[in-house]
């Protein structure tokens, strides 16, 4: 199964769009729903994302799939995967704390975040300034 750009984008307009009303009318007050509720469009978007990746990365278990061809593909699933799991981890932890259902101070709640940031950032500066030597 294979989406287009187009299909993509839209399905993550989609979701963006049905998170960002579903907070607009928390934050109003117009609707008196559970944290967790709200944040629905956004764990339905990440699940689909994660089985995909997790279905791509299962692929390499198939017979005939040389290990050599993608060990850096692998690598880039791999911290996909941690990035999602971190993630999800800060929007449970937020959604916890701003339903009150842990005393956990702020700071901490955002540590997920942080190490889901700085990864990025290290990431992005592999990519940038590492130069091949073969």
């Amino acid at each position: 199964m294979r989406m287009s750009l187009a299909q993509r984008v839209l399905l993550t307009w989609l979701f963006t769009l049905l998170f960002l009303i579903m907070l607009v009318l928390k934050l109003d007050e117009k609707a008196p729903w559970n944290w967790f509720l709200i944040f629905i469009p956004v764990w339905i978007f990440d699940t689909i994302l994660l089985v995909m990746l997790i279905v791509k990365m299962a692929g390499r278990c198939k017979s005939g799939f040389d290990p050599r061809n993608g060990s850096q593909n692998m690598k880039k699933k791999v911290w996909y995967l941690i990035a999602m799991l971190l993630k999800l981890a800060f929007c449970l932890a937020l959604c916890a704390k701003l339903q009150r259902f842990t005393t956990m101070r702020l700071a901490y709640v955002f540590i997920p975040l942080w190490a889901l940031l700085a990864g990025g950032l290290l990431e992005l500066g592999y990519n940038i300034f590492y130069v091949r030597r073969d």
